[in-house]
């Protein structure tokens, strides 16, 4: 199924969890033993964090002030717990993130981008940290943005400038890329391997790596999986 024009994003949502599902079946087949693969929630993944449980103990502390009367004025140990001002907020709703783990260490992600990720600067920031702090920690990453919106605006292209990736031509999306996080260079840093590919509405996709190390990736195949994914949302 050729990709659709996602200039108006209707039927996104279904298409994005359905898309995201099938890489994680087409991925999970794929891995060698010993490397799982799985669906969450990208802000709440500490990269390499310790796999010891949380303390998630219940203790008793004294109160820091004796209740008040609904008369008396609102403070705690003479704060006012009143604000000047209380107003609601936009937040940013964390999507799915497929993730490919080793040992309880996190090797790889792929990341789906929704327009909600990038339609204001906030979200353009959290997610542009997001996904230049996979590859700080050492974790290869499939980033795929079918969105041409807004106007201007490419991760690829942020990632590079935040990088400071020089002479790298510019990735306006609907496009892909992945990025193989590599060996110590020589000028210092790591070597980082890039695959850049460009999309076209009314065409098909191609096929990209996902690395595991340097010397092993599962090819993922982003035409079969988003033409499942959109035959099941009753896209035509």
């Amino acid at each position: 199924m050729p990709l659709h024009d996602w200039i108006k994003t209707s039927g996104w949502e279904g298409v994005h969890l359905l898309w995201m599902s099938e890489l994680l079946r087409h991925i999970k087949h794929q891995l060698p033993d010993g490397y799982r693969a799985y669906l969450g929630s990208g802000p709440a993944v500490a990269i390499g964090a310790p796999t010891a449980r949380p303390d998630l103990g219940v203790r008793t502390y004294a109160p820091l002030a004796e209740p008040r009367s609904p008369s008396a004025p609102s403070t705690t140990a003479g704060i006012d717990l009143e604000p000047d001002i209380e107003i609601a907020v936009a937040s940013l709703d964390p999507a799915p993130s497929l993730f490919v783990e080793r040992n309880d260490r996190l090797i790889s992600a792929v990341e789906l981008v929704s327009p909600r990720n990038k339609d204001r600067p906030i979200a353009r920031r959290t997610y542009l940290g997001r996904y230049v702090g996979y590859l700080i920690e050492g974790v290869h990453l499939l980033l795929i943005d079918v969105h041409p919106r807004p106007t201007g605006f490419s991760f690829a292209d942020a990632i590079a400038e935040e990088l400071q990736i020089a002479h790298q031509a510019a990735l306006p999306p609907p496009m892909a890329a992945s990025y193989r996080v590599g060996e110590p260079a020589a000028t210092g840093g790591r070597l980082l391997g890039i695959w850049k590919r460009s999309f076209l509405p009314g065409e098909s996709l191609p096929a990209l790596p996902l690395p595991l190390d340097v010397n092993v990736a599962v090819e993922v195949e982003l035409e079969a999986t988003y033409a499942r994914a959109a035959s099941d949302a009753y896209l035509v």
